[in-house]
């Protein structure tokens, strides 16, 4: 009998670069708790903060947090008109925007600009690109999926998440019925499609059924409870709410989470080793 595959951890946060208070609670879990990685959005307010904390926390993997809607682009509004609403902001329709991505070609061109641009605007940061993900998850749709391989493959992409987020982990925690919607679906797909491409892929994502309400007692009880294989716990620190912070995100929570002692009890009991998507195979030298 085959052995079990052992038990790796990265822990995320995502929307790095969003705000003060967003990238003040990154270090803060990083360097006291066990926060290993975040995402940066390139096009955030305070962008410039968290990169220069990024280059003072050599052991945070940076990737780059893709933002096609509710953000403001890099490129500018009057090149992807397609992509946003009349004040040069992303649009919020993701639905919507979702269909005509399939049926536009500009819309698509203008895709593929933006996402590049993205891309350059990370590389020139000087940072490592440690991983990839979508804000909202919309690299589900197949289409995104098809742009960002290409731009990747040109800016050194070799690790992105998908969304699988098992239902009888959440539920034996809850203690409730296993649910699987339509997303866990397709993120198979999409989980299949990039490992086909080459890259580094988390067996398990944690933090869909709980985003904005990570709280201490759920993270300990993930913690505990680990399936086999590469494992991602996304999260959402911030001191605060903020600007344009989702309504009813528990942010502070989620860091208090994060810092908490038993949580990295927690990691130390159950032996599970914790790093960047480079650590276990996710970025190149």
């Amino acid at each position: 009998m085959a052995s079990e595959e052992p038990r790796r951890l990265i822990v995320t946060a995502d929307d790095f670069g969003a705000s003060p208070e967003v990238n003040a609670a990154v270090e803060e879990a990083h360097r006291g708790g066990i926060l290993t990685a975040a995402s940066l959005m390139v096009g955030g307010d305070a962008v410039s903060d968290a990169i220069e904390r990024a280059r003072r926390l050599p052991r945070l993997g940076v990737g780059l947090h893709l933002v096609l809607v509710e953000g403001r682009p890099v490129l500018p509004p009057e090149r992807i008109p397609s992509l946003v609403d009349g004040a040069g902001l992303f649009r919020s329709d993701m639905v919507r925007m979702a269909f005509e991505l399939f049926a536009s070609p500009p819309a698509r061109r203008q895709l593929a600009a933006e996402i590049d641009a993205q891309f350059a605007a990370f590389a020139a940061t000087g940072l490592r690109l440690d991983h990839v993900n979508a804000h909202k998850h919309f690299h589900l749709h197949p289409t995104i999926t098809s742009a960002i391989l290409r731009a990747g493959k040109r800016h050194g992409m070799t690790a992105m998440r998908a969304p699988i987020e098992p239902p009888g982990v959440i539920a034996a925690i809850e203690g409730t019925r296993p649910h699987a919607g339509i997303e866990h679906v397709w993120a198979k797909v999409l989980r299949r499609r990039l490992r086909g491409a080459g890259l580094t892929v988390p067996d398990q994502v944690f933090g869909l059924a709980w985003s904005g309400a990570l709280t201490a007692p759920r993270l300990l009880a993930l913690l505990d409870n680990l399936p086999p294989g590469l494992t991602e716990i996304y999260a959402h620190p911030a001191l605060a709410p903020y600007p344009g912070s989702a309504p009813g995100y528990r942010y502070a929570e989620e860091l208090a989470a994060l810092t908490d002692p038993l949580a990295k009890a927690a990691v130390k009991r159950n032996g599970v080793p914790t790093g960047r998507f480079a650590d276990f195979g996710g970025a190149r030298p």
